[in-house]
């Protein structure tokens, strides 16, 4: 299988530039490309499948088991180019240390492609290079690009301080302000949000393919080996409705791909469309997304809050995450202070107008009533906090990457839970 991973020193190296660039030159160039996420970012796999025109998949070594990274790689690449963004900084991953793109690269036996941020630099370039590349030697570089050079002399002096090293140079990137992606408190604005989408695809994938080598990235190997598939989460019912849209875009497709592979039908619905869930469905999910920009529109719905508390006295199983465990309560206070009203199927209030960040992995524990009877794995970011809880049953006992206790989180009401948690995958 051919393949590589494009990784980076650090986060704003712009690596996920080079990526989308090289997955729009690829695919104009005919390449069959599968393209995938370290780690359990949302936003890029959007901008990767708009790219690349392919469903990009996460690889996250922390919070997956080994046997579901590889056989995800291994579907997905089979075939066809696997092209990994890595996350963060190469060697950067959960408090505990563990995780890492490169503890990715190591287990897929992926070539790295680093990309080096190269503004502010001249001769130092060496030394920093030198370090990474010596730091784990079991990792294989292929190449250097050279991000942000400013000229054809700052070319030349990057050039000259790298000749010493045994690491060739894969590509040169200029300075561009055509090469910007507009960003929030998340990361990057949503690919669907972003206006002129194809015309930054378009002009960056011509940019990447004057600037990298293409022949030299398309003869990467990866040397991964293909290994029995393996158990998926539990789905939440036989048939599961799905909430996608603007404001609920933050949803797995692993575990979709899981639900599937277990023999649940799936179906979509919009609730910014005021659309509700398949009558039939036995089980509803309301991923995460940014439903504090949409909390009037929400609030306004008749259709999909009827059709909801209807499934609610029908007892469906109903579970929502992040921004929909904050759809599920009485009311969203937006960054402006104005409170909207939301299902009113938990008793909860939730607020981002005190922003305070929420971030990093979990080690989840379902208790009574959980969707799910073993323990998980997860990753939580969010910067909205709760401001008014009632009396419910709460439905992890979660501890952190470090295995500190961090209390019991989430909520139920009979049928109906949530939580500001991601759930990932089984932990064993």
């Amino acid at each position: 299988m051919n393949g590589f991973m494009i990784a980076a020193p650090h986060s704003g190296s712009g690596k996920t530039t080079v990526t989308l660039g090289l997955l729009r030159a690829l695919r104009n160039s005919g390449v069959d490309v599968s393209p995938a996420k370290a780690g359990p970012d949302y936003i890029d796999p959007a901008f990767h499948a708009f790219a690349s025109g392919a469903l990009c998949f996460n690889l996250d070594p922390w919070a997956m088991r080994s046997d579901l990274v590889d056989d995800l790689a291994h579907q997905h690449g089979e075939n066809r180019l696997l092209v990994v963004e890595a996350m963060m900084g190469l060697f950067d991953g959960a408090a505990d240390g563990t995780g890492s793109a490169a503890d990715l690269a190591e287990q897929l036996g992926l070539p790295i492609v680093f990309v080096v941020d190269c503004a502010r630099m001249a001769q130092s370039i060496s030394a920093l290079v030198s370090g990474y590349l010596n730091y784990r030697p079991s990792l294989r570089f292929a190449g250097i690009v050279l991000n942000r050079v400013g000229s054809a002399r700052h070319e030349q002096m990057l050039r000259a301080a790298l000749e010493l090293l045994d690491i060739p140079i894969i590509g040169v990137v200029m300075q561009n302000p055509e090469l910007a992606l507009p960003s929030r408190h998340l990361g990057l604005v949503q690919a669907r949000e972003h206006e002129s989408l194809e015309n930054f695809l378009t002009t960056a994938g011509e940019i990447m393919e004057r600037s990298l080598d293409m022949k030299a990235l398309t003869s990467l190997d990866a040397q991964l080996i293909s290994i029995a598939r393996p158990k998926f989460l539990t789905p939440l019912g036989q048939h599961i409705a799905i909430a996608v849209d603007d404001a609920f875009a933050f949803c797995y497709p692993h575990m979709v791909q899981g639900w599937r592979l277990a023999g649940a039908e799936i179906s979509y619905f919009s609730p910014l469309a005021d659309e509700g869930p398949a009558r039939e469905a036995d089980a509803i999910f309301l991923p995460g997304g940014y439903p504090e920009l949409y909390a009037g529109k929400i609030a306004a719905t008749k259709h999909f809050k009827r059709a909801m508390r209807n499934a609610a006295d029908r007892k469906v199983l109903i579970y929502g995450e992040c921004g929909g465990y904050m759809v599920l309560g009485e009311a969203l206070v937006d960054g402006e202070g104005k409170s909207h009203d939301m299902l009113g199927l938990l008793p909860l209030k939730t607020s981002f107008e005190t922003r305070k960040r929420h971030l990093g992995y979990r080690k989840l524990k379902p208790l009574d009533g959980s969707p799910w009877p073993y323990e998980l794995k997860g990753h939580e970011f969010h910067y909205s906090t709760e401001v008014t809880r009632g009396v419910g049953d709460p439905l992890f006992a979660a501890r952190d990457a470090l295995d500190n206790d961090l209390g019991e989180a989430g909520l139920r009401i009979g049928s109906v839970a949530g939580s500001y948690c991601h759930v990932i995958d089984r932990a064993a």
